[in-house]
C-alpha cells in the first residue's frame, strides 16, 4: 500500500502523486491536478482530494479505475509534424491530429506519448514526443531557456537591422516577448526566409512577432528543440531519440541552457 502523507511543514516521504502520474506517463501535471479535482483518480478506490499528496511509489492508484503501471524507461520522439494537424489528441471541430499520422509514423507497442509544446495547425516541423510527463514538463519551462529554431518564408519589407533589434525583446498587444535571435537567410524580390530562435515558445509567438514588423507568413517550419534537429526526417515520419543523445540533454538540462 502506498504512503500517503498530508502537506506539513516539514518535506513528506515520497513526491507528489502528480509527480510520479505524469513520470508514469500518464498525462502532465497540470492535466492531473485537472483530473483530481474531476474525482478521476483514486488510491484504494478511495478518490484523491488534493494534489499535495505525497506517495512513495504508484501501489493501489487508479486513473479512472484503471491501475498505474510502473514508470517506464524515458524515451524520446522527433516527429516531423505536417501542416493540417492539431497538437491535441482529439479536436472538437473533428480536424486530424498528430495521434492519426502517428498510429502510422511510431513503432508497434510505443507507449503512450505526450507532445512536448505545441505546433499550431498551419505550422510544420519538429515536433518532440515523450512518455515521461516530468520531462515534458521540464522542456516546456521557459526558464529552462531550450532554443527552438525556426524557418519562416515571409513575404514584405524587412532589413537585417530591423530584426536584429528583436534581441532585446518586443513587447506586442501588451505581451511582452524575450529576446528573440533572427536573421535573413535569403531574398528574392520581397520573398525572403527568416531564421528565428526562441526560448520561451508563447503562444504563436514567432507568427505573431514578424506580423508586427509587417510581414505576411506563408510557411513556418520548426528546425530544432534544443540539440534536437529535424535534419531529413520525412514529413509524417517519427524518430526515436537514442539513449546516450537523450542521458547528455537531460544533464545539459540538469545544469541549465542559460548557464
Amino acid at each position: 500500500m502506498p504512503k500517503a502523507s498530508p502537506p506539513s511543514a516539514d518535506r513528506p516521504e515520497g513526491d507528489r502523486i502528480a509527480k510520479l502520474l505524469a513520470r508514469a506517463g500518464v498525462a502532465s501535471r497540470r492535466e492531473i491536478e485537472r483530473m483530481i479535482a474531476e474525482g478521476r483518480i483514486a488510491i484504494n478506490e478511495k478518490p484523491v482530494e488534493t494534489p499535495a499528496t505525497f506517495l512513495t511509489d504508484l501501489k493501489g492508484v487508479t486513473v479512472d479505475g484503471k491501475s498505474v503501471a510502473a514508470p517506464e524507461p524515458t524515451r524520446l520522439f522527433a516527429f516531423n509534424k505536417p501542416t493540417g494537424l492539431i497538437t491535441a489528441e482529439r479536436d472538437p471541430k473533428g480536424r486530424p491530429t498528430i495521434y492519426s499520422a502517428l498510429q502510422n509514423a511510431l513503432p508497434k507497442n510505443t507507449p503512450r506519448l505526450m507532445p512536448i509544446g505545441r505546433l499550431d495547425l498551419n505550422t510544420e516541423g519538429l515536433l518532440l514526443l515523450t512518455n515521461d510527463g516530468e520531462l515534458k514538463r521540464q522542456m516546456e519551462l521557459p526558464a529552462s531557456g531550450i532554443p527552438r529554431v525556426y524557418r519562416a518564408r515571409t513575404f514584405g519589407e524587412v532589413t537585417q537591422e530591423m530584426l536584429e533589434e528583436l534581441i532585446d525583446g518586443i513587447t506586442i498587444d501588451g505581451v511582452h516577448y524575450g529576446p528573440i535571435d533572427a536573421n535573413l537567410e535569403r531574398r528574392t524580390g520581397r520573398n525572403q526566409w527568416i531564421e528565428v530562435s526562441i526560448t520561451e515558445g508563447k503562444n504563436r509567438e514567432v507568427r505573431k512577432v514578424l506580423e508586427h514588423l509587417g510581414l505576411q507568413v506563408s510557411r513556418l517550419i520548426r528546425t530544432a528543440y534544443g540539440p534536437f534537429e529535424l535534419e531529413e526526417l520525412p514529413r509524417g515520419r517519427a524518430r526515436e531519440i537514442r539513449k546516450h543523445e537523450l542521458g547528455k540533454f537531460r544533464s545539459q538540462l540538469r545544469r541549465g541552457f542559460r548557464s
